[in-house]
């Protein structure tokens, strides 16, 4: 280092002194930026020392006849104080285009499966009432159409499993926390019964003589009885597939578990009705006028709960085919009501009213398998309701229900 040249500490200090005296804008710089004053510390007695006084002076402090600068704001909604959204609406999507519940893989063979079984189970309790009241015609067609129903049914399960093989299979486990196991063997008991008693009708063509003979006398009090067994049957045999479909995940089956067995039970009763009412004449269906507005009343008013309980979960239920369909079998049991119960003494208005009755619970099965299924390919239904769900959690021990 030269001799003539001060020390770097002496030119610092002397550049602070300078800096202090004369402010940073007579030597040339930028000023104090905000944020980045030097820190400042009282001598003991409260006092500011000369380095500290001169370091206080640089610290950043807006000029007083300046006004401060507010940032501009967003423009808010209309009465209020908050940020406009920009972000649009979510719109429920998955990942890759596919959807968050896996739909059911099921086909038009399950819905008329629904179809059939409930109308077996009708028409058994209608040939029950007709046997213990002694109404032959209404016996009679109620057997007949319990076994044709009830092979239909079988056929349309089959044909879904792919296999003969596969429902004998499901024969081997009895699991009554199961639907399905349970539904298979119910079908298993009441098909041989419902058979029995079809086949008991027959007995007043065979001979009176020989093996056919004995047959003769032998089937009617067993048709009897296998008669009662298959009525006894009926009620679990019509509402179990309500219970099978709940049991799934299906957002608007799931959510339904109370009210879909009920306009099972309900659908069943009314199509056994609309089998009598087509069949026995006038003075022997009785009990199937009965029957009928019994069933459409259960029918009615388990839909109503469905489209009106459920919330967002009713839609599937409210629109698009499935909407046209329940609206249909709406109309045709209240009408098919109605005429039994007007028809009395016409045998054309009774035959009418059942086959409003029959194509009534057509379209309910088949609606509410619609509904189910458009509801699980629609990501919405999934994931709104769980978030209401969530939001009705409580968040702690003894905590209410959280609110946003």
């Amino acid at each position: 280092m030269s001799p003539d040249r001060a020390p770097v500490g002496a030119l610092f200090r002397r550049f602070r002194e300078r800096l202090a005296a004369e402010g940073p804008e007579r030597l040339g710089g930028p000023g104090p930026r905000p944020g980045h004053g030097a820190k400042v510390s009282p001598a003991p007695g409260g006092q500011l020392n000369g380095t500290a006084a001169a370091e206080a002076r640089l610290a950043p402090h807006p000029p007083r006849d300046v006004e401060p600068v507010e940032r501009p704001r967003r423009r808010g909604r209309k009465g209020g104080g908050g940020e406009q959204l920009t972000v649009p609406p979510a719109e429920f999507t998955s990942y890759y285009g596919r959807p968050v519940l896996k739909a059911p893989v099921w086909k038009w063979d399950i819905a008329a499966y629904l179809f059939t079984g409930g109308l077996a189970a009708g028409s058994s309790l209608l040939a029950a009432g007709g046997q213990l009241t002694g109404r032959p015609a209404l016996r009679r067609a109620g057997r007949v159409t319990s076994l044709a129903a009830v092979s239909a049914s079988a056929y349309f399960l089959i044909n879904d499993l792919g296999k003969p093989s596969r429902f004998h299979h499901m024969l081997r486990v009895a699991k009554l926390t199961s639907p399905m196991s349970v539904g298979t063997w119910i079908l298993t008991v009441f098909g041989p019964a419902a058979g029995v008693a079809a086949i008991a009708e027959a007995a007043p063509w065979l001979p009176e003589r020989g093996v056919l003979g004995f047959a003769r006398r032998v089937l009617p009090p067993v048709g009897q009885a296998a008669g009662l067994l298959a009525a006894t049957t009926a009620p679990a045999l019509a509402t179990y597939t309500g219970v099978l479909l709940a049991d799934t995940a299906v957002p608007s089956w799931h959510e339904a578990y109370p009210e879909l067995p009920t306009i099972f039970a309900g659908s069943a009763l009314a199509s056994g009705a609309g089998v009598g009412l087509i069949a026995a004449p006038p003075a022997q269906a009785g009990p199937a006028r009965r029957l009928a507005v019994a069933g459409a009343a259960l029918e009615l008013w388990g839909s109503h709960r469905v489209e009106n309980r459920l919330g967002l979960l009713s839609e599937p239920y409210a629109v698009g085919t499935a909407g046209r369909l329940l609206r249909a079998g709406r109309a045709l049991t209240a009408a098919g009501a109605a005429g039994a119960l007007v028809g009395r003494r016409s045998r054309a208005v009774s035959a009418l009213s059942g086959g409003a009755l029959l194509a009534a619970a057509v379209c309910t099965r088949f609606g509410i398998f619609r509904g189910g299924v458009a509801s699980a390919k629609d990501p919405k239904y999934t994931v709104v309701p769980q978030r209401d769900r969530q939001r009705q959690k409580p968040s702690g021990p003894g905590a209410g229900p959280h609110r946003e």
